[in-house]
C-alpha cells in the first residue's frame, strides 16, 4: 500500500504537525509506503493531490477545509480518502466516529472499510457538508471579515454574538427540484451531515450516499424560534422546535433582498444560490 498524507501543520494549534509524523510511523511500522506533505504556500496542497498517481490513499489530516482542498484537488481513479481529525469543528470526523490517535488512524486505513460520499456543487464551489442562508451564513461573512490567524469556538461565539445584536432575518423563497415551496423562510439549511457546525444535531437517517442533500427549513427565524430550533438541536435532534425537513437532488434559494450563504463555513455569495447534488461521489474509510 502507497499512502499520502496531507496535514494542515497549524490544524488544532500546531497538534496537526506531530500527529501527521505519528500517523506516518504507524503505518510504516505495518510496511505502508507513506509520503507526508505539510501544506505550505497556498495551492500547493492541490498541487500534491492533484499529482498523486500510484497513490491508494490520501490521508488528511486536519479540519474540514484541508478535507475538501483534498477533495478538489484528488485524481480521477479509486483512490480512497482517510481523515484524522485536528481542526476546529472536525464536522465529518465527528459523523462517521473517526479516531484522532495515530493508532486508531492507521487501524482504520488497514482495515480498508469504505463508504461512499455524495457531494454538490453550489455555484461551481464544493460542498461535502452543509450550504446554508440565515443568521449561521452572516456569522461566518463576520468571522472572515475579521480573520486573523487560526478560527476557534471563541472566534466562532463572538462572531455570533455580534450578528445577533444587529440581526433582521431575511424572507427567502425556496425551490425543491424544481417546484416551488409556498410562503417564505428565515433560515434554510442544505445538509449531508448530521452534527451541524458540529454541535446541532440534525436528522440521523441521513444517508452519505443516497444522491440526495437533506433541507432544513425554518419559516419564523426570529430570534425566539432560533432560540427554540437551536435548543431542539441541541437537546435532541432537528427537525422540530419550528423547524421541518424535506429532501431533494437541487435547492435553489432567492430573495428580494441580496441575503449572504455559506457554503462548509466558509463565506459565499449572496442569494440566488443553487445547490445541486451530483458529480463525483468519493470513497471514504471508516471504522
Amino acid at each position: 500500500m502507497r499512502a499520502l498524507i496531507v496535514v494542515n501543520p497549524i490544524a488544532g494549534r500546531g497538534r496537526g504537525r506531530d500527529t501527521g509524523h505519528a500517523v506516518a510511523a504507524a503505518l510504516g511500522r505495518h510496511g505502508v509506503a507513506a509520503e507526508l506533505h505539510l501544506a505550505g504556500a497556498r495551492g500547493d496542497t492541490r498541487a500534491r493531490v492533484a499529482a498523486a498517481e500510484g497513490v491508494d490513499v490520501v490521508v488528511v489530516v486536519g479540519g474540514d477545509g484541508t478535507v475538501r482542498e483534498v477533495l478538489e484537488a484528488l485524481p480521477p481513479g479509486d483512490v480512497a480518502v482517510a481523515v484524522v481529525p485536528a481542526g476546529t469543528a472536525n464536522v465529518l470526523a465527528r459523523d462517521l466516529g473517526l479516531p484522532a490517535d495515530a493508532a486508531g488512524a492507521a487501524e482504520v486505513i488497514l482495515r480498508g472499510r469504505s463508504v461512499g460520499l455524495d457531494t454538490a456543487r453550489v455555484d461551481g464551489r464544493l460542498c461535502f457538508l452543509a450550504a446554508s442562508v440565515g443568521v449561521d451564513a452572516l456569522a461566518v461573512r463576520e468571522v472572515a471579515r475579521r480573520r486573523r490567524g487560526p478560527i476557534t469556538w471563541g472566534t466562532w461565539a463572538a462572531a455570533l454574538a455580534r450578528t445577533l445584536r444587529r440581526y433582521r432575518p431575511p424572507r427567502l423563497a425556496v425551490e425543491l427540484d424544481g417546484a416551488a415551496l409556498p410562503g417564505a423562510f428565515g433560515l434554510v439549511i442544505v445538509a449531508n451531515c448530521v452534527r451541524y457546525a458540529g454541535v446541532l444535531r440534525l436528522g440521523s437517517d441521513r444517508r452519505l450516499d443516497d444522491g440526495l442533500f437533506e433541507v432544513y427549513l425554518l419559516r419564523a427565524a426570529g430570534r425566539a424560534r432560533l432560540i427554540a430550533a437551536v435548543a431542539r438541536g441541541l437537546l435532541g435532534a432537528l427537525p422540530g422546535g419550528g423547524c421541518e425537513r424535506r429532501r431533494a437532488r437541487r435547492v435553489r434559494v432567492t430573495s428580494a433582498d441580496p441575503a449572504p450563504y455559506q457554503v462548509d463555513g466558509d463565506a459565499g455569495g449572496e442569494t440566488p444560490m443553487t445547490l445541486e447534488v451530483g458529480g463525483r461521489r468519493y470513497r471514504l474509510l471508516v471504522p
